[in-house]
This record gives C-alpha cells, structure tokens and sequence, in this order.
C-alpha cells in the first residue's frame, strides 16, 4: 500500500530554503513513512547557517560535501552517489528529492527505471525535464500555501503560478480523458480522472490553484457537468464528470 512505503529523503540545501521543511515532511507522510533524512551542502558556508537549528528539530543528517572546485556543484554528486549506495541496499521503496536543478533529471529517471516510486520537489522555477522524469512533483510554494485550511473557494487565487497559466491546457487534458474512458452517457468516474490526469502531469496538485480537492476545482472550471451517484453506505456517494455538450 502507498502509506507503506518506507521513502528515503534527499534534500539539497543548496536549492531549498529551510522555511519548507515542514510542509515538505508533512507532504512526504501522505506518500509513505521517511527512513533516510539527508540533507547536502557545503556546512561551512555562512548562507547555510539558517539550516542547522532546523536539522535538530526535524532529526535531518547534515551531509558535509566541501566545494573542491569553483563552477563544480558537488553537492549534487554526493546526493546521486548516496541516492544509488541507498537503491541498490534495498531498504527502501522510493526516494524524494528535494530540489530546484535539473542536474537530477537523470537520477529521478534511473531510479523509476529501478521500480522506485520517486517524489519530486521544488519551486515553481523548477526545470521541465527534472519535473516529468518524476512520478509525482509538488512545488513547494503550493504545499506552504496550505498552512491555513482550504475553503471549497480560494479566498484569493493563487498568483503567478506556473500551473494557472496552464488552465487552458488542463481543461483540454480532463476533457480528453473523460472522452477516453467514459461510458456511453459520457459519464467518468471523477476518482478514476484523477488518477489518470495525475499520471499524465507529474506536478498537478488542486493545492496549485487554491483548492483542496478535484471536484471542487473541476466545478470551478464551469466547463464539466458534475453528478453525484449514491452507493450501498449512505455515508458515501461517487462524483462522476462529462463534457458539457
């Protein structure tokens, strides 16, 4: 099962702020259980020193990794080397890596290639390539965001994301899956849209556009009908989705 998952963290510190250590732990819990907590950087460096209380608190494992060379990011090489030492122990599921550089496109690929589960995370600058070569990527801006509860409406939209600017795009992607696997009336099982659309796009998250869940952001759209089914427990009852004619 997901939550069984045993996940080995991997942050880098030259990429992250550690004002998101808390959203990013408390996102991980929804995927598994985190065994490894890394976290590499260059220690004697002064723009790192914020870090350090944070580590005690979280029970992270400062890696030292000195800057041999001007130019040469080798926080990024220790990462990857720990990242396939912890593969090829066997002792864990998946890996979360945490950060904004495309230097690890190919180690997200490689260890997908190893039938690890592979989490992505990262701001909204994030590279493309470093995004899709992960299973699931969450920004971490979005993830901060939801430190106070969400409505079923924003209180204010989201701005300058990334994923907004794509709404278009969206709307056309849920529409084409509904087309693909709906029956004959057009109605789709909205759990089984959101499934697929997440394997499609590795970085969509309702949180992105201020919502807590699917349905609510699908209604938002204006552009689905939405139908509640009821099932045999009258405590539970199914949305299903259709293009509007």
């Amino acid at each position: 099962m997901e939550n069984d998952r045993k996940i080995a963290v991997l942050i880098d510190a030259d990429n992250v702020s550690q004002k998101y250590i808390k959203f990013i732990l408390d996102e991980i819990v929804n995927h598994g259980t985190p065994t490894y907590k890394r976290i590499y950087g260059d220690w004697t460096k002064p723009q790192l020193g914020p870090w350090k209380e944070t580590l005690l608190e979280y029970s992270i494992t400062p890696i030292q990794q000195y800057s041999y060379t001007t130019g040469k990011n080798a926080t990024d090489s220790a990462l990857i080397i720990d990242a396939m030492d912890i593969l090829y122990s066997q002792s864990v599921d998946g890996f979360c890596i945490v950060s904004s550089d495309s230097d690890f496109t190919k180690l997200a690929s490689r260890l997908r290639e190893a039938g690890m589960f592979v989490l992505g995370m990262g701001e909204k600058k994030t590279p493309r390539p470093f995004i899709v070569a992960c299973e699931k990527f969450k920004y971490l801006e979005a993830l901060s965001s939801t430190a106070e509860p969400m409505e079923d409406k924003p209180a204010q939209p989201p701005k300058n994301n990334v994923v907004e600017r794509d709404k278009k795009a969206l709307i056309a992607s849920i529409r084409n899956i509904v087309t693909e696997i709906s029956d004959e009336d057009g109605w789709a099982y909205m759990g089984d849209v959101g499934n697929i659309l997440n394997k499609r796009n590795p970085d969509f998250d309702t949180r992105n556009y201020g919502y807590s869940k699917l349905t609510p952001l699908v209604s938002s759209l204006k552009v689905f009908d939405i139908m509640s089914r009821k099932t045999s427990n009258p405590h539970i009852s199914h949305k299903f989705i259709r293009n509007k004619k």
